[in-house]
């Protein structure tokens, strides 16, 4: 049944697995194929009525036709040896939504049963195919943005991320072994563990829970996608950076002032990293009330975004809207653009006093958009550029759950190096313990682990 086959025999809710469940597990519409899916100890028998056959062999594609539809490869993979860890049936037909439809009717009239969203999952991970960590990655890998996402999401459904867990969990259960043995029988001819023992296997812990930690804000724009607004008074080239950005005319680009009078918003990626563009109206005092309320979106944007791309005219001198603008970003996640370096220049950004990134641009000829981009993929990545396959923590749930631990570990670091009593400092590493365990699923309840597959698509 795998690796992870604990889960089935642990599992923390009542789950009705007797059925046999079927789905079209591709989208609705027209395409060149669609797949409809069955699994469950009635999935041979079921499929071997819908085709008149009297055999269908275990990895083999067989060329059916459905008795009053369309014509079909099936597939049948015998349980363990399949997604779900159960007797599995994949009929490919014309990717027709009439023809699948028909196809799941007769299914049902077969004694199949509907599908919930995302339980072909579910019993993957409650037959012990998958962890909770990797049944969450594969919604990940369906909602990938870009390759560098996609990677992230690859290396977390082969186990990376488990297998980090797992690691510190299983330092953790050794050393909670050594405190209950030393709690439970103190008069045993046993060796006693010290507090010098407890500090180096909870500091080792602590690193490698600090380790994932120091990925999470990469993993998290990976997944999640990065919100970038760009920000300056009118007519600076924001719209123009935009369309540069997005490879199309997405903005309208005119020399009038207060051209784009509400914010425009699109998903594109830089360097692989999935962004949410946000082009803005311009900032400066206005009385036309539909453009003074693109102005409140566009500081309200500014307030709300990961990453802000200040721009401002280097043809022309500073304006007190500029240095208005140039005082909100210090302190904040901005780079400061100076466009339309093909002019002459008004100011250059050593008579800027700000500590913030600056760099020159024409939107005109492209320069320095790849000094950008590359300012842009530093901040996500601190650095490190390549696109590596090892598992990012990306996922809220698992970011909270390490920090929680990471907490108890701190806290049961203090009272070890207080030498308080062992009791105290068990309760906090055996509830880091839990908290991990909860990543993976082994100490998840049931609720959380409904909703977490409440969330993926029917037929997945």
């Amino acid at each position: 049944m795998g690796r992870h086959s604990v889960f089935a025999a642990r599992s923390p809710f009542l789950y009705d697995m007797e059925h046999t469940i079927a789905a079209i597990s591709t989208a609705y519409g027209e395409a060149g194929i669609g797949v409809v899916r069955l699994s469950g100890e009635n999935a041979l028998e079921i499929a071997k009525k819908l085709t008149k056959r009297t055999e269908l062999k275990d990895r083999y594609m067989h060329h059916c036709f459905i008795e009053g539809g369309d014509e079909a490869l099936v597939c049948y993979m015998k349980a363990p040896h399949s997604y779900t860890g159960e007797d599995v049936v994949e009929i490919q037909c014309h990717g027709s939504s009439v023809s699948m439809a028909q196809i799941l009717a007769r299914l049902y009239d077969l004694g199949a049963v509907p599908a919930e969203p995302g339980e072909f999952t579910k019993r993957a991970f409650l037959n012990g195919r998958l962890d909770l960590s990797q049944a969450e990655a594969v919604i990940d890998i369906i909602k990938a943005k870009t390759d560098r996402s996609m990677l992230s999401a690859a290396a977390q459904l082969k186990g990376g991320l488990h297998d980090k867990v797992s690691s510190a969990r299983e330092k953790l259960k050794d050393l909670l072994v050594d405190l209950t043995v030393n709690m439970d029988y103190p008069d045993e001819d046993i060796e006693e563990i010290t507090y010098n023992k407890i500090e180096d296997s909870l500091s080792a812990i602590n690193d490698e829970l600090l380790e994932l930690l120091a990925s999470a804000n990469e993993g998290r724009v990976l997944r999640d996608g990065l919100s970038i607004a760009i920000i300056g008074k009118p007519n600076v080239g924001k719209s123009s950076l935009m369309n540069i950005f997005m490879g199309e005319e997405r903005s309208i680009v005119t020399n009038i002032p207060g051209t784009t009078r509400d914010t425009v918003e699109e998903n594109a990626q830089i360097r692989g990293i999935p962004v949410h563009l946000i082009d803005t109206a311009g900032i400066r005092q206005s009385d036309d009330t539909v453009e003074k309320i693109g102005i409140e979106r566009s500081r309200k944007a500014f307030s709300e975004a990961d990453l802000v791309l200040l721009i401002l005219d280097s043809s022309r001198p500073l304006s007190d809207e500029d240095r208005e603008l140039l005082s909100a970003s210090e302190g904040s996640d901005t780079i400061i653009i100076l466009n339309k370096s093909d002019l002459d220049a008004a100011f250059s950004a050593s008579d800027l006093d700000t500590k913030l990134k600056v760099i020159e641009t024409s939107a005109v000829n492209n320069s320095g958009l790849d000094e950008i981009k590359d300012e842009i993929e530093r901040r996500v990545t601190g650095g490190s550029v390549e696109k590596r396959e090892t598992p990012l923590l990306s996922n809220l749930r698992h970011i909270r759950l390490i920090k929680e631990a990471q907490r108890e570990i701190t806290e049961a670091l203090d009272m070890t190096r207080r030498k308080e009593a062992i009791d105290f400092i068990e309760i906090n590493a055996n509830a880091a313990f839990s908290y991990l365990g909860e990543i993976t699923g082994e100490t998840a309840g049931g609720e959380i682990i409904d909703e977490i597959f409440a969330r993926f698509c029917l037929g997945k």
